[in-house]
């Protein structure tokens, strides 16, 4: 069904408020969510609210977690999630590496102990509109395994990066697998199958079964190299920051892993490209290599993403029947009444 971004919003929000969260996380949670389906990242977006929800009830994710600072050197803080919801979690980090940034030229951020948060991409969004660079990594549950090994032992291990170029932005934002499990898992909803060379069964045996791959692994993209990159993610986060490496980090798809914590960990970047470039020059260099790049007919990583603030909340993104009815079902028992765009389209209990 299609659902304008506005009403995604409106009901995103209340649902999560309704399992406890406050006004200010549950805005920026269903915020990250909306905005991942308006850029097409559909696997990271409504799709994934059942599952929050659910873990909301179970336990899986404290809905009044507060981040609890436990070092401030200046440049680094570092904090306990204390199992909240990851989406606001990373994105306060951004907000706070970003204003460090700016006193001190570079600044680093962990959150301990979290939960999912969804693209990645979102969370350098702070940084590049401070003209600054923003690194973000996390880990997940294990579903990828080592070059030439047969268990899964880290995460699709992301990254994302933030490059302000002049009047445009790059937003980087990509798994080091293959594809993003999100991806297989938007696949699974709609019954689909899945192409040669994403994922493999749970006995390591190549499939193009979405719900195969759900409980097998991931393939690493570019192969040893994927895995290389995913194991210098690895150990910037569930490595340094914690607790928990992958291989210990509970499912949030997974309906058996509802009421376990992910115990995940985020960590953000920021640098102020005035700090590093004494003669001044480095907006007009970066400036410069956008223009070479849209001159010579390429055209630059996720720069229609930014910034986020100019998406159209009266645009419609499109979310699957059965995730729509599951959310009607949620909303109903909430008591919830469904936002515009939604009635006629999906009705309680249909």
């Amino acid at each position: 069904m299609l659902t304008t971004l506005s009403d995604a919003k409106i009901l995103a929000t209340g649902l999560l408020v309704s399992r406890g969260l406050s006004a200010d996380s549950a805005d920026r949670t269903a915020w990250a969510m909306v905005t991942a389906d308006a850029w097409g990242k559909g696997s990271h977006g409504l799709l994934r609210l059942p599952h929050y929800l659910r873990r909301l009830d179970a336990g899986g994710i404290d809905p009044v977690a507060e981040m609890a600072l436990l070092r401030d050197t200046g440049p680094l803080a570092a904090f306990d999630g204390h199992g909240g919801m990851g989406h606001y979690q990373a994105y306060r980090a951004s907000e706070l590496a970003t204003e460090k940034a700016k006193r001190f030229g570079v600044s680093l951020v962990s959150v301990a102990n979290s939960n999912h948060c969804g693209v990645l991409g979102l969370y350098v969004l702070e940084m590049v509109k401070a003209e600054m660079i923003g690194l973000a990594f996390t880990n997940g549950p294990a579903v990828m395994p080592a070059w030439g090994g047969s268990t899964p032992l880290v995460s699709t291990s992301p990254i994302a990066a933030g490059i302000p170029m002049g009047e445009e932005a790059a937003i980087i934002d990509l798994a080091t697998s293959t594809v993003a499990r999100g991806k297989i898992a938007q696949a699974a909803s709609k019954g689909e199958t899945i192409p040669d060379g994403w994922a493999f069964d749970a006995s390591g045996t190549p499939t193009n079964d979405a719900k195969e791959a759900l409980n097998g692994m991931l393939a690493p993209m570019a192969g040893a190299k994927g895995f290389t990159l995913a194991l210098m993610v690895e150990a910037l986060t569930g490595g340094i920051v914690g607790p928990s490496l992958s291989s210990s980090v509970a499912d949030p798809l997974s309906s058996a892993d509802s009421s376990k914590p992910q115990r995940v960990s985020h960590l953000l970047m920021a640098i102020d490209p005035a700090a590093t470039d004494p003669s001044g020059g480095a907006a007009g260099r970066l400036n410069q290599l956008a223009t070479s790049i849209t001159g010579s007919g390429g055209r630059i990583p996720g720069a229609r993403n930014y910034p986020a603030e100019g998406l159209d909340q009266n645009s419609t993104v499109e979310i699957s029947d059965s995730v729509a009815k599951e959310l009607a079902a949620f909303a109903e028992a909430s008591s919830l009444p469904l936002p515009p765009s939604w009635r006629g389209a999906v009705q309680f209990g249909s």
